[in-house]
């Protein structure tokens, strides 16, 4: 599963990467030859994709690594950490895009708009949703973060491109200021991917838990022979979850019966969980206190 899954994902990416460099190339050449600072905002926000695309390629492929003695619960984190590389990216094109906006405001240049930049940005912007849909799709179908968080990339740029757009409508309606305001809308939505790629990556790399007790603790009592469990923890992304919980058993069972129905816990666990790749069980005599067993 694990090297089937970095391969798919390291192919997927390659492919979104050439996609990506066309379009940020056509959208910067079209800005710089027309004057319209929205267009070219829209070609650097364009150009982090594929930046943040080599990023991702490279963050993938150490993830992709199996344990070793200095990493003994994998290098998966690595592909996380991609992801905040790719919301480094959005950052920096954020004070860029704001920067050029505000300028454009100031000066009041006018730019020049054919209809055939027009089309040309209709062209990218159509690109752009297949990229998206794609991606999405299969980061989905892989529990894939990186691919998440690029499609998120992605999906900005989607309703930036539909933003520059009407605003070069209305530049060529006589609306100039339409062309600095849609560069700041630009903005907006690059802050918005900002948020869900830093929601997600903190989720991850602050150990939130990824099952709710009561589901695991449901599996965990049906297995015969034990009375409860608790101190349940879970960690990990949503297609690599590590797993610890202290298991009550009768005092009067044996150390060879507790550990293997232990491990009919654990099989069970996994069966229904295959995200999870590893459970750590404690085995215990019930409190002593009364405590009831299914906490």
């Amino acid at each position: 599963m694990g090297e089937g899954r970095y391969a798919r994902v390291t192919r997927v990416l390659w492919g979104i990467l050439v996609l990506n460099l066309i379009v940020a190339v056509t959208k910067i050449i079209l800005g710089v030859t027309t004057g319209a600072v929205s267009i070219l905002s829209d070609g650097f926000h364009s150009l982090t994709d594929s930046a943040s695309n080599v990023v991702a390629i490279v963050g993938v492929r150490i993830a992709s690594r199996p344990p070793d003695e200095n990493h003994p619960y994998g290098h998966r984190k690595y592909e996380t950490m991609a992801s905040l590389a790719i919301l480094v990216f959005l950052v920096i094109v954020l004070v860029e895009v704001v920067t050029a906006a505000l300028g454009r405001l100031r000066d009041g240049a006018t730019p020049t708009i054919h209809p055939g930049g027009i089309a040309v940005m209709i062209a990218t912007l159509a690109v752009n949703v297949g990229v998206v849909l794609y991606e999405s799709r299969v980061g989905r179908q892989l529990n894939s973060e990186v691919l998440l968080a690029d499609a998120n990339h992605t999906r900005s740029d989607v309703f930036t491109s539909i933003a520059v757009i009407g605003a070069l409508l209305g530049v060529r309606a006589g609306y100039p200021m339409l062309d600095p305001l849609a560069a700041l809308m630009v903005a907006g939505f690059i802050g918005r991917a900002c948020w869900q790629i830093a929601k997600e990556a903190s989720r991850i790399l602050s150990d939130e838990i990824v099952f709710a007790e009561s589901d695991l603790r449901e599996e965990v009592l049906a297995v015969p022979g034990v009375l409860g469990c608790h101190h349940i923890r879970t960690r990990g992304s949503a297609d690599h979850v590590f797993l610890d919980m202290h298991v009550w058993f009768d005092g009067s069972s044996t150390l060879h019966e507790a550990h293997d129905a232990s491990h009919v816990v654990k099989d069970r666990l996994m069966a229904r969980y295959p995200q999870i790749v590893d459970v750590v069980i404690h085995l215990e005599p019930p409190p002593r206190d009364g405590a009831p067993h299914d906490t």
